[in-house]
């Protein structure tokens, strides 16, 4: 027998047919910072350029002492559902908003984002969704994609299974970056509103969904308003635009908003922490937002006590913004005028660094 790179498992040509599908998923997210590569991709999708890719960190010399912010993160075990409802288009925005909204809690601007697949074997067609919606939660953050890795590992991954990683480089005034730092007793956390379970507690959700209740993602449950699969699969809120806007309506030099926390693995209580000066302890108020029906849902299919539910989902507030009081109604004001509900939901007081919810 004559082996090739085919019979291992790598089918070039389908390789080509792959990249050549998804560079216009790319062009359309290309900002002002973008250096287009120099020669246009050759048939089959060869010739893209050159080996990376190449933005200009301050175009109109906007930032005086510009800071680099980087952040990488995954999709996890949600791309288990995708692969049950064999539905691929929306897992790709999960992916840009786990980096794109923990970027932006250093009041920075995100402008590349970069991807990296992994599967078994070529799937055009797959391929083309998953960036799809990478290009589509990239137009939402208005950054760049500007690049990425596809990996064909045949002895790594079962038939169906794949992985996704992102990786997204912005830029913050080394004056203006949040850091936490300007926390003090008083200011008021404002809380916005998660478009469901976003990306986190997968694991729990399939632990309790398919294997304890044995349900399947087709099934309809009145209380989500539809499929249990479409309902797991909405796609995490990207924040990036509605605090941007926030930040260039309220911020002071003196710090009107003084943390930005995106409520991610670890609920409220684990990532507003990380945020506190010493001294300084967060009082949430429990009931002060209202709790989406696919966690309450979750909470008595899974019989899961309140406690575990804070510290694995984010109940329904994605995003918290810590403030001054004397802005806390413009803050939510502003969000509101952006199409994200927001509402006070605790404040800082004198105390342990740390979170709890009275």
């Amino acid at each position: 027998m004559s082996w090739d790179y085919k019979k291992a498992g790598l089918d070039l040509e389908k390789y080509a047919e792959t990249m050549s599908g998804i560079q216009p998923l790319l062009a359309r997210t290309w900002t002002a910072g973008v250096r287009p590569p120099p020669f246009p991709p050759r048939k089959g999708g060869k010739g893209s350029g050159g080996f990376a890719s190449l933005f200009d960190l301050n175009p109109g010399g906007k930032y005086t002492h510009p800071l680099l912010v980087t952040c990488t993160d995954g999709v996890g075990s949600k791309l288990k559902i995708a692969t049950a409802m064999h539905k691929f288009d929306t897992v790709g925005i999960d992916l840009v908003a786990m980096s794109v909204n923990d970027l932006i809690c250093t009041g920075g601007e995100p402008l590349v984002f970069l991807d990296y697949l992994a599967m078994p074997a070529d799937d055009p067609e797959r391929t083309k969704q998953l960036v799809t919606g990478i290009s589509d939660g990239c137009v939402q953050a208005g950054c760049a994609l500007v690049g990425g890795e596809t990996a064909i590992l045949p002895d790594f991954y079962a038939d169906d299974d794949f992985d996704l990683a992102g990786f997204a480089a912005g830029v913050v005034e080394r004056d203006a970056a949040i850091d936490g730092r300007h926390i003090q007793t008083g200011d008021v956390l404002v809380g916005v509103a998660s478009s469901g379970v976003h990306s986190n507690g997968y694991s729990l959700v399939r632990k309790v969904v398919f294997e304890s209740a044995r349900l399947s993602v087709h099934d309809k449950v009145a209380d989500l308003g539809g499929t249990i699969g479409d309902a797991l699969l909405t796609p995490t809120q990207i924040y990036v635009k509605p605090v941007r806007k926030l930040l260039d309506a309220v911020q002071t030099p003196e710090f009107a908003v003084s943390g930005l926390a995106n409520i991610t693995g670890g609920g409220v209580p684990d990532n507003v922490a990380r945020i506190l000066p010493p001294g300084c302890r967060a009082v949430v108020r429990r009931g002060s937002w209202p709790v989406p029906p696919v966690f309450t849902w979750l909470q008595k299919l899974g019989n899961v006590t309140q406690a575990e539910m804070d510290r694995v989902f984010n109940g329904g507030v994605g995003f918290v913004v810590i403030c001054r009081p004397a802005v806390a109604d413009a803050v939510v004001r502003t969000l509101t005028a952006d199409g994200l509900a927001a509402w006070p939901i605790g404040e800082v007081r004198e105390g342990e660094a740390g979170v709890e919810i009275a």
